[in-house]
């Protein structure tokens, strides 16, 4: 049970409901270590495949809380530096889960709201969500989501909204890469489920090697040793007992082990 968060379990599916909409589910300290804990549990739970992560009421998350923003600006640099660090080590346990992760995103997702949908590892929008990096109109900066969304939308666009804290519509999110779907309002849970159903079909343990092949190659040269790590891992992979059974069902044209039922 968490204070600010409830969870509801569909099959392999786990929602994340952020649960504070009278504030728009901003951020506040049980926030943070509820969804850093959150995340930790579904992660060791074998029953869970997919992770998708929502807001209840108008808005995906209205970024940090008033009351919280106050007391960082009357506390001490050591003060703030605490406060920065549990979100810090948030986002990290979220965007490092071994298992695919969306945002479902509506209404607004500003500040902290648009680092946790970039932790994820892809998001869905409705058409009426917007997104911002609005630090700097606090005189502030977006510094700990800066790792996610630089990683979503490259240091070319992060340059621009960084500094303007612009508001970004959801057509313009997909087209920087921030978002991953865009859908009607009323489709935006069909729209996540379109986009669970394919990732039921894959190998988990395939999918969280998946994740840290990713985490290995970017940003290398093409050069014999990236030509070597890649190598060694698809040829472990292969002798993984899930990489045998996939490639055995696909010739034995049967459901691998690991077939999870389609969601109703």
């Amino acid at each position: 049970m968490f204070e600010t968060l409830e969870i509801e379990h569909a099959g392999p599916v786990a929602t994340v409901w952020m649960n504070r909409p009278k504030v728009f589910n901003a951020f506040n300290e049980q926030l943070i270590a509820d969804l850093h804990q959150a995340c930790l549990q579904l992660d060791a739970d074998p029953r869970v495949r997919v992770v998708v992560l929502g807001g209840r009421g108008k808005h995906f998350s209205a970024g940090a809380d008033l009351n919280w923003m106050r007391r960082a600006a009357q506390g001490s640099e050591a003060d703030n530096l605490t406060d920065a660090r549990r979100f810090a080590h948030m986002l990290q346990r979220l965007a490092t889960m071994s298992k695919p992760t969306i945002a479902r995103v509506h209404g607004a997702a500003l500040g902290g709201g648009t680092g946790l949908v970039a932790a994820c590892d892809m998001a869905v929008a409705s058409s009426d969500a917007s997104f911002a990096t609005s630090e700097v109109k606090f005189g502030i900066i977006p510094a700990v989501i800066s790792p996610y969304v630089l990683r979503a939308i490259g240091p070319r666009h992060a340059l621009r909204y960084f500094q303007s804290a612009e508001k970004i519509s959801a057509e313009r999110a997909v087209m920087i890469g921030l978002v991953s779907e865009v859908t009607a309002v009323d489709a935006l849970d069909a729209g996540v489920t379109a986009l669970v159903e394919p990732l039921l079909a894959g190998g988990p343990l395939a999918q969280k090697a998946t994740k840290d092949l990713i985490e290995a190659v970017k940003g290398r040269p093409i050069d014999e040793s990236t030509l070597e790590e890649t190598a060694r891992r698809i040829a472990r992979q292969r002798a993984t007992p899930e990489g045998r059974d996939g490639i055995a069902a696909f010739l034995d044209k049967r459901p691998p082990a690991w077939l999870a039922p389609k969601l109703v």
